[in-house]
């Protein structure tokens, strides 16, 4: 009976996580759609400032609404900064790509950050680099080779961008397990905002230009998903194990393969497929390995 219970547990759990992974796609979907709908209507920058600003406002209210205002406080804030200066290098890289190329090349180019991530985890942090994570580097490396299939086209300099973007992100994302040692979620989405909004306004007033009304609606809706889709992960990873969150996230590409078909009349070429197929490999090995490495040292310890 105990182990029947904790099975009815553990399956109400992974629901739970489907759901909040719902959540999670249908936000990462709605920006990518969002950015596509603002095309030239604003420069990227002046966008980031927008999503910045709105969020701080959100946050802010959040953490007094609670009676958090302790998780303003922090004795990191030159590591904040680094980590927000790589993370908004991702963004803008993302944006700009999500205006230049098919919505599921952006996405599926996208997944290469955990394989950045686990080679600058490497090198900068001592994470072990196991032999399944090795392999599934080159995996996504010749997923990456077969989308690209590199030429010096306009197409090439964008997925070139968009490639540098998830290295940004990447960089952001090893910074952000640093923070995690201290920081909390709060904290972490709070300095986002603060420290992004005079960078990026900063670069947008050169090029400033006045959203129209039906411009502010996308911009409300990127404001938004952004929080929305952090906030519906970090739950689902509260309900599950990382491994099974990050294959549920897979899910993006054929949603969004299919709004870039339906909205957009984008259709999905072979080596897109192929390549993507590639890389889902490489990342579900490495997630799996992630997974028997985390079950074998509980075991020890317990």
């Amino acid at each position: 009976m105990p182990e029947i219970h904790q099975q009815h547990v553990a399956n109400a759990k992974t629901w739970r996580a489907y759901l909040w992974m719902s959540g999670t796609l249908v936000s990462f979907c709605l920006m990518a759609v969002s950015a596509r709908e603002l095309g030239d209507s604003i420069d990227t920058f002046q966008l980031l400032f927008y999503r910045s600003a709105i969020g701080l406002t959100i946050i802010t209210l959040l953490i007094i609404g609670l009676g958090q205002l302790k998780q303003l406080k922090t004795q990191r804030i030159t590591a904040h900064f680094i980590r927000n200066s790589f993370h908004l290098a991702g963004q803008y890289g993302w944006f700009v790509g999500i205006s230049l190329l098919p919505l599921a090349q952006v996405f599926t180019l996208e997944f290469t950050v955990p394989l950045w991530s686990a080679l600058l985890a490497w090198f900068w942090l001592n994470e072990r680099l196991s032999l399944a994570k090795t392999i599934s580097i080159m995996m996504g490396l010749i997923g990456v080779v077969v989308i690209t299939q590199p030429n010096l086209d306009s197409d090439s300099n964008a997925v070139f961008i968009v490639l540098l973007s998830a290295i940004a992100y990447a960089f952001a994302h090893v910074l952000t397990k640093s923070l995690t040692r201290t920081e909390s979620a709060l904290t972490i989405l709070f300095y986002m905002c603060l420290l992004q909004l005079p960078i990026a306004g900063a670069f947008a007033v050169t090029d400033w230009r006045q959203p129209s009304s039906s411009d502010w609606l996308w911009i409300i809706i990127i404001s938004l998903t952004a929080l929305s889709a952090h906030y519906c992960m970090s739950h689902a990873l509260k309900c599950s194990d990382v491994a099974t969150v990050m294959m549920i996230d897979f899910l993006r590409l054929p949603m969004i393969a299919v709004l870039g078909a339906l909205l957009y009349g984008e259709g999905l070429t072979m080596s897109l497929l192929c390549g993507g197929v590639v890389m889902l490999l490489g990342n579900i090995l490495s997630y799996v390995s992630f997974t028997r490495a985390s079950t074998i040292r509980h075991k020890k310890s317990g």
